[in-house]
């Protein structure tokens, strides 16, 4: 049994549509209509409005010099009466159809056009004028649709004394001036309609030519694969605006091609670097399976497979470090601290390997800096050793400051190694780069030391580069900007 409680079920959620937006042509062409058709209303209104006002200022002037043509006759030959009646009577048959009637100060009608009274009684017209003023605008009456008239009204004094006054009231037929302008309007209209027409094919086809370099933009851009990262837009034949974005579109391409490389190139070298000791263990441990052995023999199997389980580990640290770096929302909280005493702390870890392998460890030069002590640590540490590990003997390994204006720092580590061929230098921070066959990696080392220093100077904002003679040695350069010059979360 239903309760009359119980919640209707919630309709399903359906999906937002999402919002269509019109493409590039039809924008063109819309925008391109919409200017056309706004010109063509200016044009149109601005030539309608100087016809209407043409006409409606000529039968003004019309009207009023007629009133004034009535006042003289009335002031000047007001007791020939056969005059008024003949200007009076015979201006309705005229080519300009004009009706005039003639009142007395009582306002009866002393004298009128024929057919007036039918068509326009006294009382549709205004009051009138002054006898001493010049007659105003007449004002429009429609008799019915086909037929209008102007009106005006006037005083008008009688004789040279003037101590009597008549009403002039006169009326301009201006039915075919309002019919041309209705036949204006539709011809306007016409040209309107017809000229949108036109300019929506003629801005449909500018569309769909100028968006054609979009067009062809577009279908070399879909030719661009992970495998066919070499394709690129010819630049020159493009418009201007256009050659912009093909320029930034190869450059995106480059960027691309470049990072599909080192990353296929570090996942060739991360295969090999984790062959390495895998096949180790796997050789150790079948050898040990192969037959029974002694505990001895089995902890000796042991210990070196777990040399080979921290060379790994360390690996995995050193590829955690460097991915973490290469995070955008890293950062580093700088503090202030004495570099030197850093320095002196790795020559004193590494001071019994150098001993060893008969390489003087010098420090030299004092400095106080801005950054993350730790990961200042670790990258000398990385570079010491490196430069250890590739010098011979009897030779030397310097580590000098450099203070520089703002507490930014220049450190250098010089060797008088091996050296590396200059064809190599400018990947020798790349990760696993092994392409220099005269300064091998380090036996247990992950290959990821100088990618490591190169990570650690891109989160203090500071540069890393090398500088090498074959036969002379090398010269790691880092530069360490000031405190103000770091990058933080909100900079990147």
């Amino acid at each position: 049994m239903s309760s009359k409680n119980a919640e209707p079920a919630s309709p399903a959620a359906t999906p937002e549509k999402p919002a269509r937006v019109w493409s590039v042509t039809r924008r063109f062409t819309v925008l391109y209509l919409a200017s056309t058709a706004v010109l063509l209303l200016l044009a149109e209104g601005f030539l309608y409005s100087a016809l209407q006002t043409s006409l409606f200022q000529r039968a003004h002037t019309l009207l009023g010099s007629k009133v004034r043509v009535l006042r003289l006759l009335l002031r000047a030959q007001a007791d020939k009466t056969d005059v008024l009646a003949s200007e009076v009577e015979h201006e309705a048959s005229g080519p300009l159809s004009y009706y005039m009637r003639i009142l007395d100060e009582q306002g009866r009608v002393l004298l009128e056009s024929p057919g007036m009274t039918e068509r326009l009684p006294a009382a549709v017209f205004s009051a009138a004028e002054p006898a001493i003023a010049e007659p105003l605008a007449g004002i429009e009456h429609h008799v019915h649709p086909h037929e209008s008239f102007l009106l005006v009204s006037a005083r008008a004094p009688v004789g040279t004394a003037g101590h009597e006054t008549r009403t002039v009231q006169v009326a301009l037929d201006i039915s075919s001036d309002l019919a041309l302008l209705a036949d204006y309007r539709r011809t306007l209209l016409t040209v309107l309609g017809v000229g949108l027409l036109f300019a929506a094919a003629v801005g449909g086809w500018l569309a769909r030519k100028g968006a054609q370099p979009l067009v062809e933009m577009t279908e070399s851009a879909r030719q661009v694969t992970a495998s066919r990262l070499e394709e690129r837009i010819a630049v020159l034949r493009w418009p201007a605006e256009l050659a912009e974005l093909a320029l930034a579109f190869n450059s995106m391409l480059d960027r691309l091609e470049e990072s599909f490389t080192r990353l296929s190139q570090f996942s060739a070298d991360l295969a090999h670097e984790l062959r390495t000791p895998i096949n180790n263990l796997r050789g150790e441990t079948e050898v040990a399976l192969a037959r029974s052995r002694t505990p001895a023999e089995y902890q000796q199997a042991l210990a070196s497979n777990m040399e080979e389980y921290e060379r790994l580990s360390r690996m995995i640290d050193d590829l955690l470090f460097v991915a973490r770096a290469d995070n955008p929302k890293a950062v580093v909280k700088p503090v202030r601290f004495d570099a030197r005493k850093e320095i002196d702390a790795v020559r004193d870890f590494y001071e019994a390997l150098a001993e060893e392998q008969k390489v003087d460890l010098i420090c030299e030069g004092q400095a106080w800096m801005n950054g993350d002590p730790m990961l200042f640590r670790r990258a000398v540490s990385n570079l010491v050793a490196n430069a250890i590990q590739h010098t011979l003997a009897e030779g030397s390994v310097r580590i000098s400051l450099y203070p520089l204006d703002s507490e930014a720092l220049d450190l250098r580590v010089r060797d008088t190694g091996s050296g590396i061929a200059s064809e190599h230098l400018p990947r020798v921070f790349d990760r696993f780069y092994r392409g220099d066959s005269c300064r091998p990696h380090a036996p247990g080392g992950s290959g990821l030391g100088l990618a490591i220093v190169r990570s650690i100077m891109h989160l203090h904002g500071g540069t890393a580069s090398v500088e090498s003679l074959l036969g002379h040695g090398t010269t790691v350069i880092l530069k360490f900007p000031a405190a103000a010059r770091i990058p933080t979360l909100a900079a990147r």
